[in-house]
């Protein structure tokens, strides 16, 4: 029986979780156990073919919809699914939440489209733990580096950003069981300490 978990981390651009990624991959290597990271859209040679098209070319919302899902799929198949029998842990920044976030809550297609993609790419592969973090938009917007290019996402407005926010607290109330949100105005001792209390109750 397969003791590894598939652990995601979600936010709006600007979150922070990024920053703290790292150090949940190593907290869990300290209690030896094998961890694989990968992200979203991407994680496989297709998938970072994909992202590169996804963040930067304009195209119509089902199109992004699908090129999700189909860099999804491979990111499944290629690396998420072996790496789980293998009874690897697995982190990703981002999964399918996301989908749901920016395209359903920021971009306005409509959830149904979503949820039909979602059972078709993978019906019984759902996350054991999604960690969202979780701030303020004018905080989120402050972090962003000025001095680097914006994707598309990126540049949006606030009113996207305040929708995609709103849809990942919906989402974390529909499936409260999986997710844990962290206040990511806090601290990073605090959020640290936050994630290992988190972390020993998963680790049973």
């Amino acid at each position: 029986m397969t003791t590894a978990k598939f652990i995601t981390f979600e936010g709006i651009d600007g979150a922070g979780k990024s920053t703290h990624l790292s150090f949940v991959a190593d907290l869990l290597r300290q209690r030896k156990k094998t961890v694989v990271v990968t992200r979203e859209p991407g994680g496989t040679s297709l998938g970072e073919a994909l992202r590169t098209i996804l963040l930067h070319e304009k195209m119509h919302l089902e199109t992004e919809a699908l090129l999700m899902f189909a860099a999804r799929r491979e990111h499944i198949a290629q690396v998420i699914a072996p790496a789980l029998e293998r009874d690897d842990w697995v982190i990703s920044d981002r999964f399918t939440d996301a989908t749901f976030a920016y395209q359903g809550g920021g971009r306005k297609l409509d959830l149904k489209k979503l949820e039909i993609l979602e059972q078709w790419v993978h019906p019984h592969l759902q996350p054991d733990l999604t960690l969202l973090f979780d701030v303020p938009l004018d905080v989120a917007r402050a972090r962003l580096d000025a001095t680097r290019t914006l994707d598309k996402f990126e540049q949006e407005k606030a009113d996207f950003f305040a929708a995609t926010r709103a849809e990942y607290l919906r989402r974390a109330a529909e499936f409260p069981e999986r997710f844990r949100i962290i206040d990511s105005t806090q601290t990073i001792a605090a959020i640290q300490e936050q994630l290992c209390n988190i972390l020993a109750g998963l680790d049973h």
